[in-house]
């Protein structure tokens, strides 16, 4: 009986054994029998340019240089390594006839042919010609038993296998390498062993490279989606901001304006009538803007809107408006506005616009003093407003508190410019400074 703590020892160095042998087994059974090689790399246009129109009849349509080049060579080694056997063969006065001699150069040349779209099964093909070939090439040749086409075929052999495949699988390759190699010729163990280990280092930080270059576009890629994803939420956040400024101050308009038109008729049916034409007149205008705004989301083709933003040009009417909407407006121009870049003009109008619709809203029938000027490099807008005859809490202020006041930060911030919003003794009040930019 074998004791406790002995057996116990016995058990974990089988198992340390088992664990060893297996990873030993990996790398040979897959580079022999199990494993294959990565996609082939698409070619550079170079090395794949299109058939001449002359010979259009081929049925392929480019040519690739690289598997091309590896035939040519092939059929170079095979000449060179026939022609050497046969001057052996004469020299020694050998019996074996052409066949044979021919099948021994093919054997150490045709795996050439392989490696290009199918390394490992080049290499494998190598492995099992390479003996047969030495069946006839040993009769002839003393010293080294194969010719010099073999160390040119192998080598190219086991470089494409470790760009093409897997780390473990090319330790495989170089494990049958040289073992194979002590096997045939022992004295020339070291030569094959420097050679196939140049092949399979040179060929592994090829591949390497590769796949870093491959792992960088792909993080330029990601990058790029990133980029485009963040410039559709900014264009979404900017329609965003463009919807709420035309339903905001349209809504609040139609909403007094169909609460105050029957107090104003009194019954009178041509007022009525009037008040709902000028109602009716504010909707389609809130519904053209809408579909412009709209539009952009709708337009998959690429088409880009050209309609005009609206801009300081439209004041007078975004101010009958409020006016007839029953505010109290009072209009100051100072400066030439008519040269301004379109984004401060388009900024400046829906701060205007968002400032009298929260008016409307939160203060209605008050006093707004509208005042824009223009100095040097910037534009300042300032609308204050008064309580108002119905306030609903701080005049304005709940309107600020949402999307109104969002909306107003981000424009300016945008052009780089300053903004202040609150309450001004009984009313409130919204400042802006825009810094004016050529090229806004």
């Amino acid at each position: 009986m074998i004791p406790g703590p002995a057996r116990q020892f016995l058990v974990q160095r089988a198992q340390r054994v088992r664990k060893t042998a297996v990873r030993l087994a990996r790398p040979l059974t897959e580079a022999l029998v199990t494993g294959a090689p990565d996609p082939a790399r698409p070619r550079s246009r170079r090395l794949t340019p299109r058939v001449p129109r002359a010979l259009g009849l081929l049925p392929f349509r480019t040519i690739d240089l690289v598997l091309l080049g590896d035939l040519a060579l092939t059929l170079i080694l095979f000449g060179g390594g026939l022609s050497y056997l046969q001057t052996q063969a004469a020299a020694a006065g050998s019996l074996l006839d052409q066949e044979g001699l021919m099948f021994a150069a093919l054997t150490f040349s045709l795996p050439l042919a392989l490696r290009g779209r199918w390394p490992l099964a080049a290499w494998r093909s190598a492995v099992l010609l390479i003996p047969l070939g030495l069946v006839v090439s040993r009769q002839l040749l003393g010293g080294i038993p194969y010719t010099g086409s073999v160390p040119i075929m192998y080598t190219l052999v086991v470089y494409a296998v470790a760009v093409r495949c897997e780390r473990h699988i090319t330790v495989g390759v170089w494990i049958v390498s040289v073992l194979g190699a002590w096997m045939i010729h022992p004295d020339s163990t070291a030569f094959v062993t420097g050679m196939v280990t140049a092949s399979v280092l040179f060929g592994y930080n090829v591949r390497a490279r590769r796949l870093a270059a491959g792992l960088l576009a792909q993080e330029e890629r990601r990058s790029e989606r990133a980029l485009a994803a963040q410039a559709a939420l900014e264009e979404r956040a900017r329609i965003a901001r463009e919807l709420h400024d035309v339903v905001a101050h349209h809504m609040s308009v139609i909403a007094i304006q169909a609460e105050a038109v029957p107090l104003q008729a009194s019954g009178d049916a041509r007022r009525l009538e009037d008040g709902l034409r000028e109602i009716r007149a504010l909707s389609l205008s809130a519904m053209n803007e809408m579909r412009r705004v709209l539009g952009v989301l709708r337009e998959g083709d690429g088409h880009i809107d050209t309609a005009p933003q609206p801009g300081l040009g439209r004041l007078e009417e975004l101010v009958d408006t409020a006016r007839s909407a029953g505010l109290d407006v009072t209009l100051k121009l100072i400066g030439d506005l008519a040269g301004l870049p379109t984004a401060v003009s388009l900024s400046a109008y829906r701060i205007t616009q968002e400032s009298l619709s929260n008016a409307m809203r939160h203060a209605p029938g008050s006093t707004v003093s509208l005042k824009i000027a223009r100095y040097g490099a910037e534009l300042h807008v300032q609308v204050t407003n008064s309580a108002g005859h119905r306030s609903s809490g701080t005049p304005g202020e709940a309107g600020h508190m949402g999307h109104g006041l969002i909306g107003m930060r981000e424009r300016v911030s945008v052009l780089g410019g300053k903004l202040w919003v609150g309450p001004t003794g009984t009313g409130f009040a919204v400042t802006a400074i825009l810094p004016i930019i050529e090229d806004a």
